[in-house]
């Protein structure tokens, strides 16, 4: 099977040279970043992406693009298009995992909602002794114990921008990890900005 080289609305070309790229394993790529991916697309994109990725039929597709162009803010199209790419390559009960984590991780989940879960598949996440995570500093936490954040600058300036929040809740500088702020005395959710989160795992 061939296609014509496949662009992104700026011109750039939609592969692995150009990082950002997403794969077909699950290894590799989770189904809960494969939807996202999706999910995320630009609207000339998606509207490009659909018409390739998609075996619906033409005419549905341009009912998708004309109901999506009414009110793109509710990325109709997007969820169209994840939600047939995910079940075709991953399988529906991903799709739906995937599906409920972003429901949660970016939608008003709080603190105290947060700690009726259990799992949280599909996001990136780190393992780390729990007697090495209670008492620590958050600027640990975040840089040598996750490897969410590069190095301890990074962490601290990102604390300065005042973009890191601890299972929904913004964080301050000078905070240690008890207990208490572990989900299901395990689960930490580091978050960075609107859409950078991260689980570390205490085992």
């Amino acid at each position: 099977m061939t296609t014509p080289l496949i662009k992104k609305a700026d011109g750039t070309k939609f592969g692995k040279t150009e990082g950002g790229n997403i794969w077909l394993d699950k290894n590799r790529t989770s189904p809960y970043k494969f939807y996202q991916f999706w999910l995320n697309a630009a609207d000339a994109d998606a509207a490009n992406f659909i018409r390739i990725f998609s075996t619906k039929g033409q005419q549905e597709i341009e009912q998708l693009i004309a109901i999506h162009a009414l009110a793109p803010h509710e990325r109709k199209l997007q969820r169209a298009l994840a939600e047939e790419v995910t079940i075709r390559v991953h399988s529906k009960e991903d799709y739906e995992a995937a599906v409920e984590a972003s429901e949660i991780l970016f939608g008003r989940a709080t603190s105290d909602s947060l700690k009726k879960l259990s799992v949280f598949e599909g996001v990136p996440q780190a393992e780390v002794k729990k007697e090495q995570l209670l008492g620590a500093d958050v600027i640990d936490v975040l840089s040598d114990l996750s490897g969410f954040l590069k190095s301890k600058g990074e962490a601290r300036r990102a604390m300065q921008e005042n973009s890191i929040c601890i299972n929904k809740e913004k964080a301050g500088e000078g905070l240690t990890i008890s207990a208490d702020d572990l989900i299901k005395d395990q689960y930490l959710l580091l978050q960075r900005g609107k859409k950078n989160y991260f689980v570390l795992k205490a085992v």
